[in-house]
């Protein structure tokens, strides 16, 4: 999208008006000004005018964040798809989230349609008032950019994103930017032991991948990197434990979503050239009962040695990830934080609303998140990480095993996980928000890219020490 700031926005025939009794727009024409007072005096806080030669969105401007994404978004859904160009007079305190939700709203999925061109917005340039700042400008893009690469990885088919297409896309951030890719491939995966990798992908004649994605500015604030892992199960049929089909194994092309959240964000740190090393860390194969399927029963050896008893072969994420995360060590982070689609439990406990978060790391960690979660609005629930529930992942055969008892399944499931981290930890379970079955404002029906904003913004907040 052309983001462009201009002096005089007159012309255009579509114009967004945002403002209040305190903060009323000084570029606007006398008409524009007439109609915006009569708007003001109302208690609507939205309204489209329209005549044959143009048409006006006028907004109340609210002291709320979100609402104003809402409003973005509001705007793109009334806007006719043939629409090219919108001029926007407004405050800057509001200006940029209502660019924001109008940005991340005009997101599309349209590539399997036979007629895709006809249904393509068309909207490219949004026009500015000289209130605005450039970088914070190209900034809302470069978000843009990296959470539509995300929605589209998690929208996309098995068909067609295997886990070496994953990888290949993922390359292909690289290249874009200055993200060294590194694409290990399974006879280097087998030559590592990666043996909970291995063990899902024995039911698939599609080979897993594991890649290592790593950004490190010239002057990193990070004496040690971050590290991102992310969940990439391409395609989860639950393996022999095999899910039922309706609302369930139909939508499981998501089960990558925490790959697409990781890469989404450390893609979008390089793209703002954030002074900071990060490392993102991708697993990935599908899960299926063919071949020589991993069972119930089997006892797996995993990359660092820990032996699995496995009992569930749908509790495979976790399997992928201890891998990743013991693999993480031999960088020294300073914090790794992991994000999967892991547990139903995760949706049952709290739905889309947010993430599950927990871990061992330091307090000022989890504050920033839950910092970085407000201000972008993809928020994150603190769950309690005690000992006691460790308990229930040990095995009678083996050191674990992959599933808990009947119940705080996404928090075992966590202390699965921190069994396999040296560094400082946390978890991010987000079966819930990274994949909706309906819209909800800006954020579209399917991959929601969720994570890519509230890491990015964590990370700001981390090295910053405040939120800018």
């Amino acid at each position: 999208m052309n983001l462009i700031i201009k002096d005089n926005i007159e012309s255009y025939n579509y114009k967004l008006i945002i403002g209040d009794s305190d903060n009323i727009p000084s570029s606007l024409s006398s008409d524009e000004q007439s109609l915006f007072n009569t708007f003001l005096a109302k208690e609507e806080d939205f309204k489209q005018i329209s005549n044959l030669e143009s048409t006006l969105f006028l907004v109340k401007s609210k002291d709320d964040r979100e609402k104003m994404r809402a409003v973005g978004a509001k705007v793109r859904t009334t806007l006719d798809r043939k629409v090219t160009e919108i001029a926007i007079h407004g405050n800057a305190l509001f200006l940029y989230d209502v660019i924001e939700g109008l940005l991340l709203s005009n997101y599309q999925f349209n590539r399997y349609f036979k007629d895709k061109e006809d249904k393509v917005n068309l909207l490219e340039s949004i026009f500015v008032t000289s209130v605005a700042n450039q970088a914070k400008l190209d900034e809302l893009n470069s978000i843009a950019k990296a959470v539509y690469w995300a929605r589209d990885m998690v929208n996309e088919p098995l068909s067609f994103l295997t886990a070496e297409q994953l990888a290949e896309e993922i390359r292909l951030l690289g290249e874009e930017t200055n993200m060294s890719v590194t694409v290990l491939e399974k006879s280097q995966i087998e030559a590592l032991k990666m043996g909970g990798l291995l063990a899902v992908n024995k039911g698939s004649i599609d080979p897993p991948t594991f890649t290592v994605v790593e950004y490190k500015s010239p002057n990193p604030t990070n004496k040690k990197p971050i590290v991102l892992v992310g969940k990439g199960v391409v395609y989860d049929t639950g393996g022999l434990s095999l899910k039922p089909t309706p609302n369930s194994m139909d939508i499981m092309k998501c089960d990558m979503g925490g790959a697409a959240c990781v890469s989404g964000a450390i893609y979008l740190a390089a793209l703002q050239k954030l002074p900071l090393h990060i490392i993102a860390l991708v697993p990935a194969t599908d899960n299926r009962p063919g071949l020589n399927a991993y069972v119930p029963g089997d006892v797996v050896t995993m990359f660092d040695g820990t032996t699995v008893e496995v009992l569930n072969t749908d509790a495979e994420g976790r399997m992928i990830l201890a891998d990743a995360l013991a693999y993480s060590k031999k960088f020294d982070p300073e914090l790794v934080i992991d994000a999967a689609t892991l547990t139903g439990s995760a949706n049952a406990a709290i739905g889309i609303q947010a993430s599950c978060i927990m871990g061992n790391a330091d307090d000022r960690y989890f504050e920033q998140l839950d910092i970085a979660g407000k201000d972008c609005y993809e928020r994150v629930v603190r769950f309690p990480f005690w000992d006691e529930y460790f308990e229930d992942m040990k095995s009678s055969i083996a050191d674990l095993k992959n599933i808990g008892g009947p119940t705080a399944g996404m928090i075992t499931a966590g202390k699965f996980l921190e069994h396999f981290v040296e560094a400082p930890y946390i978890h991010m379970d987000i079966a819930g928000p990274a994949w909706l079955n309906a819209a909800s404002a800006y954020r579209p029906k399917g991959g929601s890219g969720y994570g890519v904003r509230l890491l990015y913004q964590f990370l700001k907040i981390m090295h910053n020490g405040k939120n800018e």
